[in-house]
Order: structure tokens, then C-alpha cells, then sequence
């Protein structure tokens, strides 16, 4: 079994922005030693709800995949590079996510391993990265504001953020869905995303591409103040743990 894990940390004061710009190069180096962890990428992040040109130096992610989803919560609650984060961070928050399909590659690998639909229980998580071709970048971010537009307005939503390896250029949305259903009713369609998708597929806007759907086996931590899932009716927290 492969797990995955965003963290996200938010950062209020300059000094802490300021140290944590310096994690982008020193936090790789704790990361390569970790014998436990997987794929893992370390991600700023944008101002919208999804890509989006303006950065947002508050806000710093950690991605990463485990081989269990008792070794993701123990890393990712006491492993020192996550330790020291917390420990900067005004407010932090994991996610801990079983990937249940997968396509495209990242960094020229497949960093999860779906293990198929099941009976996969609600809620659901999507991630999309992308790589752009600087060829097509004027066209795609072009469209943007109105596919960020449309996932802050989607009612059904529970989380969305959208976080980078590189300005401009590489880009990843991830998103929390109370159902299949409702993500579906979004991804597809005749709307602005939908009509987006198209323009991929037709345009060839990006050179390396990733779409990965997620159950939400559980979190900790706080975001915004609140505990974004918390409130979600059919959420069943097995893998929660208290901060």
C-alpha cells in the first residue's frame, strides 16, 4: 500500500517566511535521508483556489508518499523536518490520503499507487499537476481566473488550495469533494473547466501532466482556525489522530 500526505503550514511573521524560503533548499537534504519516505515534493502556493499568478508567502506545503498509513501519521507528527515546521508555523494541517486511481506522470515518475475504487467512503480528494509549456503559458493562464472563479463558487467543495514547484510553471490544485459524484459533476461537463480540459487535450498546453483521486482516510491539525472536514456528515476519521 502507498499513502500520501499533503501538510500545509502558514506562516504569519517575517522572520518565519523568511526561514522557511531557506527550508526550500535545507528541508530537501532532511527529506533525502528520510529511509520511510517516497516521492515528496516541497510546494509554495497561490492566492486562489486553484493555479494562480499571485504567490501567497504565507502559506508552504509538503507533499510526500509512505508505504502505510501508520508510518505517514508518525512522520509527519515527529520525523525532525516536519517537527520544525510545526514548530515555526502559526497553524499547520495533514491530510492523510489512500490514492485510488492515478494517471500521468510527475517529475518523470508515477509517485502513487491506486489501490482501485472499493468501496471507497466520502470524502474524496483530486489532484491535478501540471507542467506548462512556455509556448502555451499566455493561453492557460488566460483561462485560470475563471476555473478558480468556479471551484471558490462550487457550493459542494469542502477544501481547495493550489500550490507550485516552480512560479508559473508548474502548477498543482488539490481539492476535497464530499462524494465522487459531486467532483465529477465539477471535472466534467460543458463549463469553463470542462471546456478547459478540452483545450488541453487539443492545444497541448502542458508537457507532463498528473490526475490522482484520493479517499480521505483522515487529518490533524487545523486550518484557517477550524477542522476543515470536520463538520463533513459521512466522514469516518480511522486514521485520525490529535495533533
Amino acid at each position: 500500500m502507498t499513502i500520501a500526505t499533503l501538510s500545509l503550514f502558514r506562516f504569519d511573521s517575517l522572520t518565519a517566511r523568511l526561514w522557511v524560503l531557506g527550508q526550500m533548499g535545507l528541508a530537501r537534504i532532511s527529506l533525502m535521508r528520510m529511509r520511510e519516505v517516497g516521492f515528496w515534493k516541497l510546494c509554495g502556493s497561490g492566492r486562489g483556489e486553484g493555479f494562480d499568478l499571485r504567490p501567497n508567502l504565507d502559506v508552504w506545503a509538503i507533499l510526500a508518499t509512505w508505504p502505510d498509513a501508520q508510518t505517514a501519521i508518525h512522520a509527519t507528527q515527529n520525523a525532525p523536518v516536519f517537527k520544525r515546521w510545526q514548530a515555526r508555523a502559526a497553524e499547520n494541517w495533514t491530510v492523510v490520503l489512500q490514492p485510488i486511481s492515478a494517471r500521468g506522470a510527475w517529475s518523470g515518475r508515477a509517485p502513487f499507487t491506486p489501490q482501485g475504487e472499493g468501496k471507497v467512503g466520502a470524502p474524496i480528494a483530486a489532484l491535478t499537476r501540471a507542467s506548462l509549456r512556455p509556448a502555451t503559458m499566455l493561453r492557460f493562464w488566460s483561462r485560470v481566473p475563471s476555473i478558480s472563479q468556479v471551484i471558490g463558487d462550487d457550493p459542494n467543495v469542502l477544501f481547495k488550495i493550489g500550490v507550485g514547484e516552480v512560479p508559473l510553471l508548474h502548477q498543482v490544485t488539490f481539492s476535497i469533494w464530499p462524494d465522487t459524484q459531486s467532483m465529477a459533476n465539477f471535472a466534467r461537463g460543458n463549463g469553463v473547466h470542462g471546456r478547459a480540459i478540452a483545450a488541453v487535450r487539443s492545444e497541448g498546453w502542458f508537457s507532463e501532466e498528473l490526475y490522482a483521486r484520493f479517499a480521505v482516510l483522515g487529518d490533524f491539525g487545523t486550518w484557517g482556525g477550524t477542522k476543515p472536514l470536520a463538520a463533513h456528515p459521512h466522514f469516518d476519521p480511522k486514521h485520525r489522530t490529535a495533533a
